[in-house]
């Protein structure tokens, strides 16, 4: 007997230490990957799930630490971590703060990587055309996220429409009559004055002014008139949306502090019922439909790609990236740690990884039947809980021939997905992509907050057309000519 346990002790104790050299050498491992520290963007409720998380570490073989910001607060921050140098080895900018990033690029703040592309499977079949479009002085220092030229379109409350006889509008008064009746005429049917017809946030861009300018005929930032170039808010088209838009402040068919409105609390007023229209990107309607059935079961949703405005239908795009990851040279030391990031990237276009980053797990997140992906209704919301934030961290994924092709989706999805490609008929590029000029590099931030405050300052009444007027003569006189000039020189040579 007392053999015995001492046997069992001997045994315990070799198991122990087999256990521990396990755990031991995972542990190296896991330290031997390379350490990925990331900023993106969060554009949904929740980060991904841990678990995806770690089988996407698990398939590249990086260790990755992800530090996810909310989107209405990330390009502030972006900034503060470019001012104070304490970027992450891959930092996402957007389109829109990356064409003013171009001299912190200059002044050497970022890898170049064109050289390298070609010694990774993946990468060195990227868009020519988008890597130029992308380029600084003609060299490529980032990886590109990939978009459509245009999701921009207009959410409605179908049950709304039908509970007031309302169709989808199809013109500008046609979509003003049916913000007034989502306002005044109780759509929700509680007998109260307690809804508004559109909700807004604080962005000229990417909330409903820009799509709004697209209907009165607003050229997309700039005009070629000629061989003279013209900035969208000295033409008629901007002034006549913000026209309309006074309009909708005035008549209370907007929410009162769009101004300073969230994009967090902008998506609440229409989940929770108070609003009956968003004007944005359009692949945003199957999360919003199921964070309101949540509240209202019954709450069903539309979407509006064609509104016939002054010159027929035209839609602002931007180019065929929306973003890039550009890699800090005070984080990343070494051509060597340079390479390993690469090669992650590289990595996340196979097809497993892509996959996985695109749809989840098959079984719990989609369906896979004959080699095509189904995406069931009834998996909707987790995949918005659990992968849809993934979306963000992937490059190239519309031309990625690994990526595979839906099948089947939710109706909603699929209604967006269509128009959104219906929109290609008539989106308005704009001319300075892929222009230079070194003094809209500079200034051009401080030089558009003239502009913005102007045109919020029109809308909300505290500026009449001839102070807007002289609002712009300032921003000419303070290096707006100066632009002007230097793109007209570069298109015109």
């Amino acid at each position: 007997m007392a053999w015995a346990l001492v046997g069992f002790g001997a045994m315990l104790m070799a198991l122990s230490a087999c256990s521990s050299a396990s755990t031991a050498k995972q542990g190296q491992e896991e330290n031997a990957r390379p350490v990925l520290t990331v900023m993106a963007p969060l554009h949904f409720p929740n980060t991904p799930d841990a678990g995806l998380v770690d089988k996407l570490e698990e398939l590249t073989g990086t260790t990755l630490s992800i530090e996810w910001v909310r989107d209405e607060i990330y390009t502030d921050k972006m900034n503060t971590a470019l001012t104070t140098n304490s970027l992450k080895k891959a930092t996402f900018a957007k389109y829109t703060d990356y064409i003013l990033m171009k001299n912190s690029i200059r002044s050497g703040a970022f890898w170049e990587i064109g050289p390298y592309l070609d010694d990774y499977p993946n990468l060195k079949r990227l868009d020519e055309d988008i890597l130029k479009q992308t380029a600084v002085d003609g060299k490529i220092y980032g990886l590109y996220t990939e978009r459509p030229s245009s999701r921009q379109g207009i959410i409605l409350r179908e049950d709304w429409l039908d509970a007031l006889g309302l169709k989808k509008p199809e013109t500008i008064d046609g979509l003003y009559e049916v913000l007034r009746q989502f306002t005044n005429g109780d759509p929700d049917g509680n007998g109260l004055s307690d809804t508004i017809g559109l909700t807004d946030r604080d962005d000229l861009v990417f909330g409903a002014f820009k799509t709004l300018s697209s209907y009165f005929g607003t050229p997309n930032d700039w005009a070629v008139e000629g061989r003279r170039f013209v900035p969208e808010f000295e033409t008629q088209g901007y002034m006549d949306t913000m026209n309309f838009m006074r309009k909708l402040y005035d008549e209370k068919l907007i929410n009162a502090d769009f101004a300073i409105t969230s994009k967090d609390v902008q998506r609440n007023l229409l989940i929770r019922g108070k609003a009956g229209a968003y004007i944005g990107s359009m692949s945003d309607v199957a999360r919003l439909a199921s964070e309101a059935r949540r509240i209202n079961p019954d709450a069903r949703f539309t979407l509006v790609n064609r509104i016939e405005g002054t010159d027929g239908y035209k839609v602002w795009s931007i180019p065929n990236f929306n973003g890039l990851y550009l890699f800090s040279k005070t984080a990343i030391r070494t051509e060597e740690e340079l390479r390993e990031i690469l090669a992650f990237f590289d990595r996340t276009m196979d097809a497993d990884v892509a996959n996985l980053m695109r749809y989840g797990i098959e079984g719990r997140h989609y369906e896979l039947e004959g080699g095509e992906i189904y995406l069931p209704e009834e998996s909707s919301q987790l995949r918005v809980d659990e992968v849809a934030s993934l979306y963000t961290l992937m490059i190239a994924d519309l031309s990625n021939p690994n990526v595979m092709k839906v099948a089947e989706q939710e109706e909603l999805s699929e209604l967006a997905d269509r128009l959104i490609e219906d929109n290609e008929k008539f989106i308005v590029r704009d001319p300075t992509v892929g222009l230079e000029s070194p003094y809209y590099d500079q200034y051009g931030v401080e030089l558009s907050k003239i502009v913005t405050d102007a045109t919020y300052n029109y809308i909300l009444g505290r500026l009449d057309e001839d102070g807007f007027r002289k609002e712009i003569a300032k921003w000419r006189a303070n290096g707006g000519d100066k632009i002007i000039a230097e793109y007209e020189a570069a298109y015109f040579g």
